[in-house]
């Protein structure tokens, strides 16, 4: 299954229905501070037990009960399925990365600043740094199921030139000069963390140019680059940063999320399997790539099935070993990184995960740091793995769609709603 990493938008048409009555009070964000999920819809109002008199009772509309939230539930370290053989090593750098942005909040100054006396290359001094300081709390989800979905991505390379020519005839765009991004929050304080974007009209504000009216439109001058693959261009969207093999400069270059048109992603492999083209277990990137190379006629059918439209800009590549910045705004480290739903789960915070290696029963337990988000990345147990740079994490990426466990690491004495302040979501 893919997932677009897109930013965390409100679609004009959705902010016009919600303004369109002006003398009602606006409504809350779709995206409430954790531990409160998206509301489900409310069960119709039921009528009161009838009197015991003879008059007949008039119905008495009852309070809706409050809608399910996700729960934490306090656990232990002993509790961790495979706790005791993760090399916590391997996931120190990515913590101390997350401290660098939790450490200037109060409930992570403490661990935070223990943590820098820690010695990265001690497993038991590690170990027993986590297990001073932190408490697991398992996720429920409002359902009450203890697994939910575990997908994953990865940073692709594509080839490329910075001008025009040859095999080099699908363009990476820049972010477009009239595309406008507002903040609602200026307006709307309860829509903090929300963006709407568009296009100026005359003086109003309408719905960006789609995909499909992207591909058909004339952006001449905002070629970011030039790639020789449409396919691993819409890929490449999808994931939401990557790098670029220059033939022409002979030089690799970053290519990270800009800005999107303000559609939400559609899963393109959701379109295949309810056309009947695919079935669930055939939808990964593998086998959707091979549908398109079976069906080169339907390509633009199929991507433009999803109007989400990324926009990228250009970052150098001094370390080739250091990822992609997530969310966080930190650089992720392949297989201890991981996108939430930042809605749900704390952003940054330390989360235990047990699932299993893609496409397969073989256990993956270990220690990973909640950096990231993603626009198809929603629920309180829904995690986006995110496996690196190379052919190995991509086909790994590709096929990951396991069941999983989460339980996030809480400083002591400080409850899961401690979550960090919203924040855009992004592709990557």
């Amino acid at each position: 299954m893919l997932f677009a990493r897109s930013s965390l938008i409100l679609s004009i048409s959705a902010v016009a229905l919600a303004l369109s009555a002006c003398t009602s009070p606006m409504p809350s964000a779709p995206r409430q501070p954790l531990p409160r999920p998206a509301e489900p819809p409310q069960a119709p109002a039921q009528p009161a037990t009838p009197a015991t008199s003879t008059a007949p009772a008039t119905p008495q509309a009852q309070t809706p009960a409050p809608p399910a939230a996700v729960r934490f539930v306090p656990s232990s370290f002993a509790a961790l399925p495979g706790w005791e053989r993760d090399d916590l090593r391997a996931a120190w750098p990515a913590f101390m990365s997350s401290c660098s942005v939790l450490g200037k909040r109060a409930e992570w100054k403490e661990p935070c600043g223990v943590a820098r006396q820690v010695n990265g290359n001690d497993e038991k001094g590690i170990r027993l740094f986590f297990e001073s300081f932190f408490e697991p709390q398992q996720v429920i989800a409002p359902d009450g199921a203890d697994t939910g979905l575990v997908t994953g991505y990865y940073e692709p390379l594509l080839r490329g030139a910075r001008k025009k020519g040859g095999p080099y005839q699908t363009p990476l765009y820049k972010v477009p000069d009239d595309l406008l991004t507002v903040e609602l929050a200026g307006v709307y304080p309860e829509l903090k963390g929300m963006r709407l974007r568009g296009r100026l009209q005359g003086k109003k504000v309408v719905p960006y140019s789609t995909r499909a009216e992207i591909e058909r439109a004339s952006f001449t001058g905002k070629e970011l680059l030039w790639v020789d693959d449409t396919v691993e261009a819409f890929f490449l969207q999808v994931q939401g940063s990557g790098r670029v093999q220059l033939t022409d400069t002979q030089e690799t270059v970053r290519v990270a999320y800009a800005d999107q048109n303000g559609y939400p992603y559609k899963s393109i492999g959701r379109y295949l399997v309810d056309k009947g083209e695919l079935t669930l277990d055939q939808a990964s990137a593998q086998g959707i790539k091979a549908w398109i190379a079976g069906h080169p006629t339907r390509q633009s059918e199929l991507f433009n099935a999803n109007p989400s439209y990324v926009f990228f800009k250009e970052e150098k590549l001094p370390d080739p070993k250091v990822g992609p910045k997530g969310a966080l705004g930190v650089p992720l480290t392949p297989q201890r990184s991981v996108a939430i739903d930042a809605a749900q789960l704390p952003l940054g915070a330390p989360v235990f995960l047990s699932t299993t290696q893609a496409n397969s029963d073989i256990p993956l337990q270990r220690l990973v740091m909640a950096q990231d988000t993603g626009g198809a990345i929603r629920g309180a147990i829904r995690v986006d793995y995110f496996f690196g740079f190379g052919t190995e994490a991509a086909e790994n990426a590709g096929r990951m769609k396991q069941r999983g466990s989460v339980w996030v690491l809480m400083p002591k004495q400080v409850p899961p709603a401690a979550r960090a302040a919203p924040v855009a979501r992004r592709a990557g």
